[in-house]
């Protein structure tokens, strides 16, 4: 029977493109939903790699699987690295109503960057955590830089994807195909850089890709 890991996230864009990332090896991926409740985690680290070992291990001890999980954001360099870690929070939640969505976080994104000369260079951080059932936490950590565009462009993706461009490359990453995100963004370099890891752990063998 295959390795079971479990994808510590309910965002329905992550987990097309971590389900993408790690389909050339021999495990079964799992999600939240298929083991019923687990606890929430809340992200009160001061560092993406608190905040994913935090998600990793909570739910890996709960579960009693080994978990993968990330947390990454998008650093403006003409908002002195913001939103970062905030990312996810740029638009602030309602008491009521409903809850912002990405489009929202986009076009905030924009009026704060609004008064600021172009390019308006960035990048997009992402560390990824891995956990034992006993807590022991794996970290690893993937950079894609660019720089934000003022016109949302392609219908990709998910995020800030529409308004980041990247370098070297004349397309945003809404504007990728899933195959080119899933060599070139900063998700997919952080999972590159845990594969090692993870095949230990897990006593994985090697990939033929």
């Amino acid at each position: 029977m295959s390795p079971q890991l479990l994808l510590a996230t309910r965002n329905p864009g992550k987990l097309l493109e971590l389900r993408d990332l790690l389909s050339h090896l021999p495990l079964r991926l799992l999600t939240p939903d298929d083991l019923g409740p687990l606890p929430a985690v809340e992200e009160t680290g001061a560092t993406y790699a608190e905040n994913a070992g935090l998600k990793a291990a909570a739910l890996a001890l709960a579960s009693g699987h080994w978990t993968l999980a990330d947390d990454t954001g998008l650093e403006v360099a003409a908002l002195l690295g913001a939103p970062g870690l905030h990312s996810a929070r740029l638009v602030p939640s309602p008491a009521e109503g409903p809850l912002p969505s990405d489009a929202d976080r986009r076009r905030r994104l924009l009026t704060l960057l609004a008064p600021h000369p172009r390019p308006w260079t960035a990048r997009f951080r992402c560390v990824v955590a891995l956990a034992s059932p006993q807590g022991k936490v794996d970290l690893a950590e993937g950079l894609c830089p660019g720089e934000v565009v003022p016109a949302e462009r392609g219908s990709g993706g998910f995020g800030y994807d529409p308004l980041f461009l990247l370098d070297g490359v004349t397309k945003t990453m809404a504007e990728l195909s899933p195959q080119e995100k899933n060599r070139l963004s900063h998700r997919a370099r952080a999972i590159a850089a845990l594969l090692p890891v993870l095949l230990r752990r897990l006593d994985l063998p090697s990939p033929q890709r």
